[in-house]
This record gives structure tokens, sequence and C-alpha cells, in this order.
């Protein structure tokens, strides 16, 4: 069983009902276009006892981390995160399955990640960190290009050595097929060195990380602030649900608006509207606007029931140029948030140099992926 302390997730990163684990991925809303590449983070998260903390830094900061490849480019094309996330080491998962649950497989679905992560709770058990990251390994559909950034976080304040499955096996492996491993310990540096978590990063490539899980998270209020989260209500109203998963998409994207403005003190309400301003905020599965804009729908192809009402009271020959309204007024605020960002970050920037580093998950993970995802001709517009 474990101390009060415990551990992390990031992009972080998310229900807790004991569900087996699905022995592949399903496809989900991955597709990509010619001038897009793949991003691939998988959070593992323990939960086990009290590491409530960590699970909110987690909560205010996975869009954050997500915005970090806002500017960024690989080569002529545009990275787009794809997020995984396990549980693992809670009491309530089968001791059968060494109390691991996949609780989402690789998804640009960033408003489900969220949602999932939200729904999280803790709960005494043991933790195998070899046999979660073998399991991340195993059944996680990962990317066979060397080119794209592949990556798992796993954090905790228990022994990394744990279990039936040797960590270092688990490490050595990921490496073999180009996915790098970060630890990150929430506590002592001393004892996380101690406890192995510095040497599975080691022989996987990647970097040992410790954070304080209960620090508040630094954030600097700016005077845009308030008009971006007006504009990222405006945006919702530009989505046109469609099909069995119109309604349940646009409530959850309210929903987690909702959520973030629960830590809105630690940035996540505007580090949200970023995010939906980028292309990593993709819903095709639920959004006719992006469906058509971004994966080629045509709007003739839709199944007369699967149209929301105010496209079946228009004639057929009406509906693109409704979409088209949509899509140009999601555009303009689009602009317009950005605009207000960037005079966001020169205020913050300005701000910044009168403050010192932060050992929250956000800054730690984000120190990380810049670096490694650099050696994969990564390139960051933002310092």
């Amino acid at each position: 069983m474990k101390t009060p302390h415990l551990f992390f997730p990031a992009l972080a990163l998310l229900t807790l009902a004991a569900a087996p684990l699905i022995a592949k991925e399903e496809a989900g809303d991955n597709k990509l276009s010619k001038d897009e590449a793949p991003v691939q983070i998988a959070i593992l998260l323990d939960t086990s006892n009290s590491m409530d903390g960590l699970i909110g830094q987690a909560k205010s900061q996975l869009w954050k981390i997500v915005n970090e490849f806002n500017d960024a480019k690989q080569g002529d094309k545009k990275p787009v995160v794809q997020v995984a996330l396990y549980e693992y080491g809670n009491a309530r998962l089968s001791v059968t399955k060494n109390y691991i649950r996949r609780v989402l497989p690789f998804t640009r679905d960033l408003d489900k990640v969220s949602e999932e992560l939200f729904k999280l709770t803790t709960n005494g058990g043991d933790e195998y960190c070899g046999a979660v990251i073998q399991e991340a390994l195993d059944k996680l559909d990962w990317d066979g290009s060397s080119t794209t950034y592949k990556a798992i976080f796993i954090a905790g304040n228990e022994p990394f050595t744990q279990g039936p499955v040797v960590p270092d096996k688990s490490c050595k492996a990921a490496i073999e097929k180009g996915i790098v491993i970060n630890t990150i310990h929430c506590g002592d540096r001393h004892a996380g060195e101690n406890g192995g978590w510095k040497k599975g990063a080691m022989l996987a490539e990647g970097r040992f990380l410790t954070i304080d899980q209960d620090k508040a998270v630094a954030h600097i209020d700016a005077p845009q602030d308030k008009e971006i989260l007006r504009l990222s209500i405006e945006i919702n109203r530009t989505y046109v649900g469609y099909g069995k998963d119109g309604a349940r998409g646009a409530a959850n994207q309210a929903a987690q608006d909702a959520n973030a403005d629960q830590f809105s003190a630690a940035g996540a309400s505007v580090q949200r509207a970023l995010t939906k301003v980028s292309g990593n905020y993709k819903n095709s599965t639920w959004d006719l606007v992006d469906a058509c804009k971004k994966d080629g729908v045509k709007i003739e192809s839709v199944r007369e029931e699967e149209l929301p009402k105010e496209l079946r009271d228009l004639k057929p020959g009406e509906r693109q140029s409704y979409i088209d309204q949509k899509a140009a007024e999601r555009a303009k605020l689009q602009a317009e948030i950005k605009k207000l960002n960037e005079a966001r970050e020169a205020f913050i920037a300005a701000k910044a140099k009168e403050t010192g580093a932060d050992d929250t998950l956000d800054r730690a993970i984000v120190t990380a992926v810049r670096e490694q995802a650099a050696r994969k001709a990564i390139e960051f517009k933002k310092p």
C-alpha cells in the first residue's frame, strides 16, 4: 500500500470502473491528412492511494502540454498529438491484470482525454511499473515510422522495480521499438534514483524527472484572458453536430470547458481555449464542419436522419453553404484568439522573468517533450 503521495499524467492527459484490457487498439479518429505527422504520447498513471494533487496538475495542465505543438513543424508537416492513457496500481482493478487498465487507446479526441481524466479516482493498491509499460508496448497501436516521436510517461513514488515484469526488460524493449520512456518520480529525487526510476529512463533514452505533486501550479493572469475565454465559448456555436455522436460531442465539449474552468486559477481554461483554435483540436466524428473541411466528407453523403434539424430544414443545395458559413465564423474567431494570444504571450514573457522555474507536471513534461521531439526534426516556434 502506498503513501499519500503519488503520481502523474500529462498531455496528459484520465474512468475507473474496472474494465478488461482490449487486445488491440480501436482505430479511433486518428486519420491524418497528407500534411500532418503523428506525435504519440502514452501516459501511465498510478492511481493508488492519495495522488489527488498530481491528478489535479494533470487536469489543469493537459491543454498547456498539447499546446506546445500548436506552432511546431516537422519538415513540411504539422505534428498532431495522439494521447493514450493507462491507470495502474489501483486496488479496484483486477489482480489478474496486474492492477492495470487501459483507459484510452491513442486518440486525437482531446475532449475525451479530458473527460476521462476528470473521472479518475484513487484507491490503494500495488504498482507494477514494468507490467504497465509492457502492456502499453504490446497493446497500443504504435506508429511504425522511425521519424515519429513516440514516448511513454510513467510516474509514481513507489519503487519502479515492483511487480512480476522486470522493468529493465520492458524499457529496453521500448527503445528497440523507437519509444522513449520518461519516468516521473513524485517526491524526493534521491528516493526516486534509489527506487529505480532513473535507471528505467536511462535504459529507454528518456528523462528522469521529479516533481512536487502538491505544489500549486503557477499561472500569470493576462489582460487578454477574459476576451479569449469569451471567444472560446462563441466558437462552440460554430459546431454542427451530426450522427449518433453529435449531441454527445457537443455536450462533452461544453462539459470539458466547465472542467477546465475548475482550474482557471492554474490557467487551464485559457490553455483549453488556445487548444480549440489549433490543428490538434479535431472533432470530425461528431462535427460536420471538421468532417467536411478536415476529412473531406461530402454533405450529400451524410444520411438525412443523421443531419441536425437546422440542416434537414434546408434544401439539399443550401446545406453546404450553411457549413461554409459556420467554417468561416470559426476561422474568424480562431484568428481573433490567436491575435489576442500574441499580445498575451508578450505580457506573460515579461512577467515570467520575475518568477523562477516550477517543478510541476506541465513544466517537467514540456521540457522532456521539446528535447526529445527535436531529435525527430520537430521544430518549435516558441522558445
